[in-house]
Formats: C-alpha cells, structure tokens, sequence
C-alpha cells in the first residue's frame, strides 16, 4: 500500500475534532497492514509501533481535523479533501516511511485526537511516554522544518455594574471593558517588534454585553499569542484587573527547540538527500508540539508535506509528489535517528 493510497484512505474518514473513533480504527488497519501493532489507549488515540528496545522515536500526528466537509478527490496531481495538509497527509507520510527506514530501536507513528480542541490526546500521552526524540506531525512543506511555534492564552474577562442613564457620566460595564481591552492591546503594542514569532499579538474574539433589571454586564474574550521568552504566568500577571476572571480557556506556552538538536539534524539531511536545501520555520500557530517537548524532555521538531496556507481552508489539498518526497525525507531521518543519531534513555517508557 502506497502513500497516496493510504492518505486518500485516512481522509475518507471524516474526523472533527471529539468524531475521532472511525478515522482513529482506520488508521489502526492501515498500520496493521503496514506491519505494525497497532491498538487504541485510554483517550482515544490509535498507536502504531514497531520494532522494540532503545532508541525509541515517536512521530506525534494528530486524527482530528476541523469542521467542514470535503470533497475527497485526485485532481491534476493532487489529492483534495479535509485532512490532506493539516494533518492526515503527514501522519500518512510517517506511516508508510517507518517500515522503509533502517536501524534498530523503536518507531511508535500516533494518531493523536483532539488536537484542534484541546489537544486531550497529546495531554494524556505527556505522562505515559517516555520517548528518546519527538516529531511532530504538522504541514512545513516536504523540504522545510518547523523549530519554533508561538505560544496561545485565551481569557474570559467580565465586568458588572448597574444602570444607570446613557447622559451619565459614569462608564458602562461595556465601557470598561472596552477599556480593558484596549489596554490589553497596549501591552501586546509594547511588546511588538520586527519578528512577527517574537512580537505579542491580542486579539478579541467574543464580546457580549447586556442588563437583566439593574444590573447589566459585559463579557469579552481575547487571544494572546506569546513570543518565546513570555510565559502565560507572565502575560496574566501584566493584565489589567477585571470584576471577573481572567478565566484561562487555553494555555499553551511558546516553545523554540535548538535547531542543532538531533531531531532537526535528521530531518535536515533528509530534505538534502531528496535533492533541496531545506527551510528552517517559525511559526505563529501552536501544536502538540508545544506540550510534548517540555514533558518528555526530548528533542524534536515539527515536519510533514502540505502547504499550511491551504489548512483550515476550503481549497485543503497536497501534491501527491510532495507526499511522495516527505516519505523518502522522512525515511532517511528515521534511519539515522534509529542508527545512532540520537542518545538513547536508560529505561524505556510505555502508553
């Protein structure tokens, strides 16, 4: 079974996030077909491994798409539908690159769930394996790597006050938190530089204001994207105080991995075999990534085919020959990390 043949069979099985369960057991007699064991575990998450012992590299991708079905078609070299790019078409690419590589150890490819939401399937993992190196699977273009991706704090602000004559000269509940948000803006201003990855962004995304009787009340939420070097901890104690919360929704922290680590090393040698010189990004999305590094302290980066332009989108496809590429690229970093690119663990970590 081929790689195309393996995406276009992944992307069949529609997966929003929290409709995970078909997709998931697909993936499961792909990989059985592939060679691999192959199971579910507690969250929800299909595991697909072979080969035992140290070093043992997992590629983290992820089953869940966002909302929206796809036509599911080849068309002029391209294989369109939800999932193509974001994130089926790298998660297709780590499964049909494993048994092709060489070398000794273990390679578990995971079929994570809920990445789009929560990232449930990434959390449960964080504490249940204990890996020599990660990849994640995310759309950098089969010759580019992703090293960096910023960091997500999304509050829930209120403010509550009593009404009072629109003449008044007292502000609003809407008022204030208008006026909260703007200072919220100030502060993501201040800390705006040249390098969209390294600047501070605000945005607010909900906003609802009202009165029941006397009391009215304004309800907005906002999304920061943190730079490297500004936890969330130390965006929430910058924030201006609020009647309530700040309620934290999402709290990812910003994460860039030394891109001389062996993981990133492999991947680079990878793209150069396949004949280009590869891309180092940075971006400003988040990703399991962000959660699994810090826990496992583990190097690691992200790498898949499709263009992350077209996720999310409508126009969702990949160039079967880009797949094709991230399959040889992949082989070749998964031997050398498997041959003794990376420094095993002493004890092995189970899921």
């Amino acid at each position: 079974m081929d790689e195309h043949v393996v995406l276009e069979r992944l992307v069949r099985a529609y997966s929003p996030s929290g409709s995970e369960s078909a997709a998931v057991h697909e993936f499961l007699r792909i990989a059985r077909h592939l060679g691999y064991s192959a199971r579910t575990d507690g969250a929800g998450n299909g595991i697909a491994r072979m080969g035992r012992g140290r070093p043992h590299v997992v590629y983290l991708g992820h089953i869940d798409t966002v909302d929206g079905r796809l036509a599911v078609q080849r068309r002029s070299g391209r294989l369109h539908g939800r999932g193509t790019v974001d994130a089926k078409g790298p998660l297709a690419a780590a499964l049909v690159a494993g048994p092709r590589s060489e070398g000794s150890g273990t390679y578990t490819v995971v079929a994570a769930v809920g990445e789009e939401s929560d990232s449930r399937g990434a959390r449960y993992l964080s504490s249940r394996l204990a890996p020599d190196a990660v990849i994640a699977g995310e759309p950098s273009g089969w010759d580019g790597i992703t090293v960096g991706y910023k960091g997500e704090l999304q509050v829930d602000v209120g403010f509550r006050g009593h009404r009072s004559h629109y003449s008044s000269p007292e502000p609003t509940a809407a008022d204030r938190a208008w006026e909260w948000i703007g200072s919220a803006r100030s502060i993501a201003a201040a800390r705006t530089v040249e390098s969209p990855f390294r600047s501070l962004t605000c945005k607010l995304v909900g906003f609802t204001a009202g009165h029941v009787g006397d009391a009215e009340s304004a309800n907005a939420t906002v999304d920061f994207r943190l730079p490297p070097g500004l936890s969330s901890r130390g965006l929430l104690e910058l924030l201006p105080p609020v009647d309530v919360g700040p309620a934290v929704r999402i709290r990812i922290e910003p994460l860039e991995v030394d891109r001389s680590n062996p993981v990133v090393a492999s991947l680079v040698e990878g793209v150069r075999a396949v004949g280009a010189r590869p891309t180092l990004w940075k971006k400003g999305g988040t990703s399991d990534l962000n959660l699994v590094v810090p826990a496992w302290k583990v190097p690691g980066a992200a790498y898949g085919p499709g263009e992350a332009r077209l996720d999310h989108t409508d126009r969702e496809s990949v160039s079967l020959a880009e797949l094709s590429r991230a399959v040889e690229v992949l082989k070749v970093a998964l031997t050398r990390l498997r041959s003794g690119g990376i420094t095993p663990r002493r004890s092995a970590g189970g899921a």
